[in-house]
């Protein structure tokens, strides 16, 4: 299992939600507004809003997932944001015990 994390500009969720919609096998998305500072060509350090997305999904998933972000995602302009892909050891669903995929 991997976790999919991104964090991209808010004017691109509606269209990044939609896109995700689309794909069959995404057990769930947690979304988070946060606010933070990149990488910048001008050297200023000033926060911005981004959308924290995170998906934890079977490994067979992570190429289209990624795929999906980066196309509904990608303005071409600076600040169109990150994503991070790690390992996720095991998962246990609280409500049914159910350990590894069967608990996604």
């Amino acid at each position: 299992m991997k976790q999919i994390k991104a964090f991209i500009n808010p004017i691109r969720l509606d269209a990044v939600e939609t896109a995700l919609g689309q794909i069959a096998g995404i057990p769930g998305l947690s979304i988070n507004k946060v606010h933070g500072y990149g990488r910048c060509k001008t050297g200023q350090k000033e926060l911005s809003e981004k959308i924290e997305l995170q998906i934890v999904v079977r490994d067979e998933l992570v190429g289209t997932i990624v795929q999906c972000l980066q196309d509904a995602a990608r303005t071409g302009f600076v600040g169109d944001g990150k994503i991070f892909i790690s390992t996720i050891d095991d998962a246990i669903r609280i409500r049914t015990g159910q350990w590894g995929e069967a608990a996604l």
